[in-house]
């Protein structure tokens, strides 16, 4: 089975990554701004770069489909 498939160029919406993040693992700055929270959600772009920090896993999601994004979970 070496049968070469063509997928196609890539459409769609770009895919991004959401995780939870333990804040005493952040940066004291936003440790600051994490208003009595343990764990926020990042929203990661696929070539992992940190686009935002939310309090909750639905806002990542709600977050990224408002800018024409594919949130997926990461662990």
């Amino acid at each position: 089975m070496e049968t070469k498939y063509d997928f196609g160029a890539e459409e769609g919406r770009p895919i991004v990554y959401v995780r939870p993040v333990e804040v005493a693992d952040l940066p004291e700055d936003l440790r600051e701004q994490a208003e009595g929270h343990d764990t926020l959600y990042a929203v990661h772009s696929e070539e992992g770069e940190r686009l935002a920090l939310v309090a909750d896993r639905r806002m990542a999601f709600i977050l990224a489909r408002q800018n024409d994004l594919d949130p997926v979970t990461v662990h």
